[in-house]
Formats: C-alpha cells, sequence, structure tokens
C-alpha cells in the first residue's frame, strides 16, 4: 500500500512538472503494468507466501490413510516456527 501511494505521489509530481500530456503517458505506463497477468501473478504469489509465513493455523500433513477415500490429518511436527 506504501509502495502505490508512493508511485501515485510521483507519477503525480512528474505529470504536473511534465504537463497533462506526460503525466498521462506516466499513467498508461503504470496501468498497463499493475493490470498485466505477469503481475498479477506475482502479486498472488507473494500474498500467499505471506499468508503461510503469518498463519496460525499448524500446517497438516497426512498421518494415516483409513481407507481409499478417507485420510486422517494432523500437524506437522517437522513445521519450523
Amino acid at each position: 500500500m506504501v509502495r502505490f501511494l508512493a508511485a501515485l505521489g510521483i507519477g503525480y509530481v512528474l505529470g504536473a512538472k511534465a504537463g497533462r500530456k506526460r503525466y498521462e503517458q506516466i499513467n498508461r505506463a503504470y496501468r498497463s503494468i499493475a493490470e498485466s497477468p505477469a503481475t498479477k501473478k506475482a502479486v498472488d504469489v507473494g500474498r500467499q507466501k505471506l499468508s503461510e509465513k503469518l498463519s496460525t493455523q499448524p500446517k497438516l500433513t497426512e498421518l494415516r490413510a483409513i481407507d481409499d477415500d478417507t485420510t486422517v490429518l494432523g500437524p506437522d511436527e517437522n513445521r519450523n516456527n
């Protein structure tokens, strides 16, 4: 969020100094980067990794299979907190 606000502020200042046309050009470039599938995927992966690191729930591993359709899960004893 802080980076977004900083980028927004920088874009505003540069746009104001260079004029409306340059501001529009910077804004289009920013939007094309922010809306690209590669950027969205990178953000999603980062969020997922951060969520896993900050999760207070224990990670579960398979303890034993009861049958082909049923498995008992339990806390991962090897997980480093």
